[in-house]
């Protein structure tokens, strides 16, 4: 959509959730733009410390789920939200059963079908490549990589960190902020999805600064087993959902599940350089119209109030992004937005659609072991910044927050 018809659109559907922060308009004086507190609060955002948080996480290799290596980066993000400050600091706990493998089925005879249609939504197009996930270990190169990632995969318990920023004015409502932890694949999962994961534990080290004060709450979690289904976020909404705005214990103003007001995951942030080309290469750089992809699922129960939502971070993004913009879409899929899409306004960042980019070959690096740290270029770790600066905004604006 062009700039002026993609500025118009937000304006018209932000009715509901309007706020100074998201004004489209070009503050009247110098010194009204440094009383803005949500400029000031982006300005704390910092390209070193984002990739520094990268970094710790793939300190823990790929992080699969059900490995020492996954239950030490949980005790290691725990600890780096109490540092923050981010408190209260708890775990979700559940138990994890993989389903047994069917059976494979005979191929049917004749030419297999094709679909022209992404799992989610979307119309394909352009160029494909295939994509899946890398099982063969010696696909990784480097060897003390290889063996960090050597344990397999056990069923049983589980557990997820998260962190609340309570509200002062209505502690009782709140926004959830997410990315996964765990990945797969041999490498690093750097960017899928520790980019991700660094902008919640970003947002979450800066909104818990003495400072900063937000009307209603706001609750970063890090995800477990996404790779394996969702497993973690739908742990998550099946143990607290019925929990939301119950005061505990009856009248001291504290609510261990504040009500949902929007749910809004971070998933594979670094890596936008285009379609691949006919041969099957791929760009080494960032695409100059590299764009963060802010996705709602058009045929969830919660559409239109999402669509919103989606727009709300758009028109932020428009304000107080630096580098690129964003990029409204309507196929939402394959995150763990998704358990949360029929029951409250629900969207995903990205570096570019799920369904019809991602899931046809446009990123070289998912599910592969060059998803390592060093794949990726300062061009590429400042997109994930962007959407940084994207749900910081945004979300500053919708809970009122201020500096003292």
């Amino acid at each position: 959509m062009p700039h002026l018809l993609r500025a118009l659109a937000a304006s018209s559907l932000l009715a509901s959730v309007a706020s100074p922060a998201f004004s489209q308009a070009a503050p009247a004086t110098a010194a009204a733009d440094s009383a803005d507190p949500v400029r000031d609060l982006v300005s704390r955002l910092d390209l070193e410390k984002y990739k520094a948080t990268i970094k710790g996480l793939t300190r823990f290799g790929d992080r699969r789920q059900g490995t020492a290596r996954n239950r030490a980066a949980v005790d290691w993000i725990e600890a780096q939200l109490k540092s923050y400050g981010c408190t209260p600091t708890e775990r979700i706990t559940y138990d994890f059963q993989p389903p047994a493998p069917r059976p494979a089925a005979a191929a049917p005879a004749g030419p297999r079908p094709t679909s022209n249609v992404a799992q989610g939504g979307g119309r394909l197009r352009g160029n494909r490549m295939p994509t899946g996930v890398n099982t063969d270990s010696l696909k990784q190169p480097d060897v003390a990589l290889r063996k960090l990632n050597s344990e397999p995969t056990t069923p049983g318990e589980r557990q997820e960190v998260y962190c609340t920023k309570v509200g002062t004015t209505h502690p009782e409502e709140m926004y959830i902020v997410g990315g996964h932890m765990d990945g797969h694949g041999w490498g690093e999962a750097a960017n899928d999805d520790g980019s991700g994961s660094a902008i919640v534990m970003e947002l979450a080290r800066i909104f818990s600064m003495p400072d900063v004060k937000t009307d209603r709450s706001i609750r970063f979690v890090l995800w477990n087993n996404e790779e394996t289904g969702l497993n973690g976020a739908r742990a998550y909404v099946a143990q607290r959902q019925a929990l939301q705005g119950k005061e505990s214990p009856a009248g001291s103003g504290k609510y261990p599940e504040p009500k949902w007001l929007g749910m809004i995951q971070h998933d594979m942030m670094l890596f936008d350089h285009g379609m691949p080309r006919p041969n099957g290469t791929m760009s080494p750089e960032q695409r100059p119209e590299a764009d963060v992809n802010v996705e709602f699922q058009s045929n969830s129960k919660m559409a239109a109030e999402s669509q919103k939502l989606a727009w709300a971070f758009a028109t932020a993004n428009e304000k107080y992004a630096t580098d690129y913009p964003a990029a409204v879409g309507q196929h939402m899929t394959n995150t763990d937005s998704a358990p949360f899409q029929d029951l409250v306004p629900a969207i995903s960042l990205r570096e570019n659609e799920r369904g019809a980019q991602t899931g046809t070959g446009w990123n070289q690096t998912w599910h592969q072991p060059i998803d390592v740290f060093s794949t990726f270029t300062d061009k590429d770790f400042r997109l994930g910044l962007n959407a940084a600066q994207t749900t910081l905004s945004a979300i500053a604006g919708l809970t009122g927050a201020k500096i003292k």
